[in-house]
């Protein structure tokens, strides 16, 4: 009996963090539209908010907040949220930068940033996400270099990074050998065989 009672409590303290980190994210976006008008700090339990999905054991997997004109930025504390599998997020007015903590999100299958005002870079740490399926960055002001980890998710099935400012040479092998010059086009800084432009 004592066992369950820790059992449940330590449910408790999960759904609670859960919800904090999901707040956190809240207070740091502006939500003309009322989109987060459910997401209540006061309830310990994040699964009754509207566009947050949660797996048999109360805990999120999936954050579906596309096309809300949300602006504001991303917080680290959704890597905190470590059964997510889904976070989209795109067709908003996000700024600021990709928070490398993202890379502990080890569950997450879906990745979709795309039409938003991300600027900086991708963070290396992306290259932890092993379950990673789907990453979608294109149509930001994303700069710098492409990370060579991306290589490595043995999973990635779709990569669009089009239409940002990356620079320099586009990565090669792994999982990099199935895309081609669609998910990279609009991006004149880079060169390499995937963009067919030399480099010099």
């Amino acid at each position: 009996m004592k066992l369950l009672g820790l059992f449940l409590l330590f449910d408790l303290v999960l759904a609670s963090l859960e919800g904090d980190s999901l707040n956190a994210f809240k207070q740091a976006v502006s939500d003309p539209t009322g989109m987060l008008e459910t997401w209540d700090p006061t309830l310990l339990n994040p699964c009754t908010w509207l566009y947050v999905t949660c797996n048999q054991d109360d805990l999120v997997t999936r954050v579906d907040l596309a096309r809300g004109d949300l602006s504001g930025r991303l917080v680290p504390e959704l890597a905190n949220l470590k059964n997510l599998e889904h976070l989209e997020l795109f067709n908003n007015s996000l700024t600021g930068s990709i928070p490398p903590e993202f890379g502990n999100l080890k569950s997450l299958v879906s990745l979709d940033l795309q039409y938003n005002h991300l600027s900086g870079s991708i963070p290396k740490s992306i290259g932890n996400m092993r379950s990673l399926v789907f990453l979608r960055l294109n149509d930001n002001q994303l700069s710098g270099q492409i990370p060579q980890e991306l290589t490595t998710l043995p999973n990635l099935k779709v990569l669009d990074l089009s239409h940002n400012s990356f620079t320099g040479t586009v990565p090669r092998g792994g999982s990099f050998q199935k895309f081609g010059q669609k998910s990279f086009e609009g991006n004149p800084g880079l060169c390499g065989h995937a963009v067919k432009r030399p480099c010099t």
